[in-house]
């Protein structure tokens, strides 16, 4: 037999048992079979070590150098085998006591230890193998090749050994840190716009006790806020120095900022311990707009229409199917300091529009509007009213009342099957439309400036066209389009059939009829989807500025849009499949990549070493 074929052959046996026989001893359980099971694996790799040991002493002088190598990586597997067998049933019967019980540590090391010393042995005799295999041809062995792949086995055997006890020191002590990013957030865009619009004098009122880092980095952020505007007093006490002032203001402790005007105040607390307010002071920013506002500016009431099967945040009659409702609509109004109503038929809406409407919003409705309301709401529009229509496709046309601000609503959904949100992984979430196509109308002033950072989610949208010519005094603006690759779906089939033409399709149209007789000038907005206001789709960062940016332009308020800052983290979410892409790849992928960079590299540098002359240098 060939000597050199000889050792890969004895490996192979020596690692075939040494795997074959652990999986035995797992199935064998306890009693008869165990005890025969180890037996026979024991004898099996004492044979095969005593066989490599006769080679050793048969072998010339480089298989010598080889086959020690080779017996070492035998006889540093085999003593952790027997390490795992000392702390097994069996260990347990010969000993008397299992080692647990005896010696606990010494157990817990011999259970550390024995899979380590089997990547010890196994690793680096399968990388020596492959390397004497690839000289079996060769007139004279390198040894300094064989050493180098047994030196690499080891150093890939130390790293999976590292990367496993971290693992397991990692999962047994069930220690977290936070090291995410953190700042306090910064006066935003808008908000700056709200203190450069103050006409009186606003008291802010930071009650912290001195060198507090909470009351540190409020007070930085309202020393660049006050620099705005004069009309910002700020001000630093401590609750304990000044209870009779913090008394006054409603505030029995530190760690609470009050602003007030008059006799209106608004509170918030941020708290004093500066980990447990590290979200208070993340979000400052949208805290501090939001009492501001109520503070600053006179309360609004809007109103939102009902009666015709619009959404709203009722619960749903069990067994029926209920669309998602506007309950965080509602709630941003509220944040914007908008008072929330309703009005219907029954209220008087068939009559006239109550007369403090600051707006009117329909969302969403799927019946149509009596002729005695569509013409109360004419009227309002034509007088300077503002309106806000969210439609859907599946319901009706509302012909009679679009007519008048110069619009026609198309009941046909639109799909697009190249850039669309994916929600269900089916055909269907192609009518989830995604688009940061806009115009630069004040009512979209915020996404126009994000831009692509900030694309708007429609779900069931339908096209919004502009009459033309449109009606005397009607001033019309398509503030958003759809995608180039647009294209209508009225078979709902998610796919673009013959004759379904492509287009950036209007989504939202805002109207401004200016010659109503009244200092306000009448403002409407019609959105193609209702579905862009409801729960769930309004937490997405382009609806939300789609959302504040539009009530500000009907309300008169377009100077005040911009972003709102905030440092909060926003969570990477990912789809099934893609996190079973992120598994494999940073589990397997990624290692295989590393390990085959240096075998090629070795290789490499191998093939680069200079030949010896025969006869020695000259």
């Amino acid at each position: 037999m060939n000597s050199r074929a000889s050792s890969l052959l004895l490996s192979i046996a020596f690692a075939v048992v040494l795997v074959v026989g652990l999986i035995a001893e797992r199935i064998a359980g306890a009693g008869t079979a165990l005890t025969a099971t180890v037996v026979v694996r024991t004898v099996l790799l004492l044979g095969i070590i005593v066989w490599g040991g006769v080679k050793l002493s048969q072998a010339s002088a480089e298989r010598r150098v080889l086959w020690s190598w080779v017996l070492l990586c035998y006889v540093v597997g085999f003593v952790g085998l027997l390490l795992f067998t000392a702390q097994s049933e069996l260990g347990a019967r010969v000993l008397g006591t299992p080692l647990s019980q005896t010696s606990p540590k010494l157990a817990v090391t011999f259970q550390a230890l024995f899979p380590a010393l089997l990547v010890l042995s196994l690793v680096p005799l399968a990388l020596l193998e492959s390397s004497a295999a690839a000289m079996v041809r060769a007139p004279v062995l390198e040894t300094d090749r064989a050493r180098g792949a047994l030196f690499s086995g080891l150093g890939t055997a130390f790293v999976l050994i590292f990367c496993f006890s971290a693992m397991y020191v990692a999962t047994q002590r069930d220690v977290s840190w936070d090291l995410s990013y953190f700042r306090t957030a910064k006066p935003g865009e808008s908000t700056r716009k709200i203190v450069r619009g103050l006409t009186d004098p606003l008291q802010v009122t930071l009650f912290f006790p001195p060198a507090n880092d909470v009351g540190e980095a409020v007070a930085q952020y309202f020393r660049e806020l006050g620099q705005e505007s004069p009309q910002l007093q700020v001000e630093q006490l401590d609750q304990a120095v000044e209870p009779t002032k913090a008394r006054s203001l409603g505030v029995t402790t530190n760690g609470v900022v009050v602003l007030s005007r008059g006799e209106q105040r608004e509170v918030y607390t941020a708290g004093l311990d500066i980990d447990r307010a590290r979200g208070q002071l993340s979000r400052l920013d949208q805290e501090i707009q939001k009492r501001l506002l109520t503070v600053a500016r006179p309360r609004r009431v809007v109103y939102l229409t009902e009666g015709h099967g619009e959404r709203s945040d009722e619960r749903p009659i069990p067994g029926q199917t209920a669309r998602p409702g506007i309950s965080q609509f509602k709630e941003l109004l509220r944040g914007q300091n908008v008072m929330v109503q309703t009005t219907s038929a029954a209220q008087g809406l068939g009559s006239e529009v109550p007369r403090d409407a600051a707006a009117v919003i329909i969302v969403g409705p799927t019946k149509e509007f009596l002729p005695e309301e569509v013409a109360a709401l004419r009227d309002y529009f034509t007088k300077g009213g503002r309106l806000w229509i969210a439609l859907d496709p599946d319901g009706p046309s509302y012909e009679s009342l679009l007519a008048p601000l110069g619009v026609k609503f198309l009941n046909t959904t639109l799909a697009n099957d190249q850039v669309y949100f994916r929600a269900t992984r089916q055909q269907s979430d192609r009518a989830n439309l995604g688009t940061a196509n806009y115009s630069s109308h004040p009512s979209i002033s915020t996404l126009a400036q994000l831009s692509g950072q900030a694309p708007v989610a429609l779900l069931n949208a339908g096209a919004v066209e502009p009459i033309t010519p449109p009606p005397p005094g009607i001033t019309q603006d398509v503030a958003i389009r759809s995608h180039e690759a647009t294209f209508p779906d009225p078979n709902h089939n998610f796919t673009a059939d013959p004759g379904e033409q492509r287009n950036t399709w209007p989504l939202m149209v805002a109207v401004e009829k200016k010659d109503t007789g009244s200092k306000d000038s009448g403002r409407a907005v019609v959105l193609g989807d209702s579905d862009a206001l409801a729960d769930g789709v309004l937490a997405n960062l382009g609806n939300a500025y789609l959302a504040l940016d539009t009530l500000r332009w009907l309300t008169g308020e377009e100077a005040i849009s911009g972003a709102v800052s905030s440092e909060e983290d926003v969570p990477i979410q990912h789809t099934r499949e893609q996190d079973v892409v992120w598994f494999w790849a940073t589990v397997l992928v990624a290692p295989a990549m590393v390990l085959g960079a240096g075998f090629f590299v070795t290789r490499r540098r191998g093939r680069r070493a200079p030949a010896v002359p025969e006869g020695g240098a000259r």
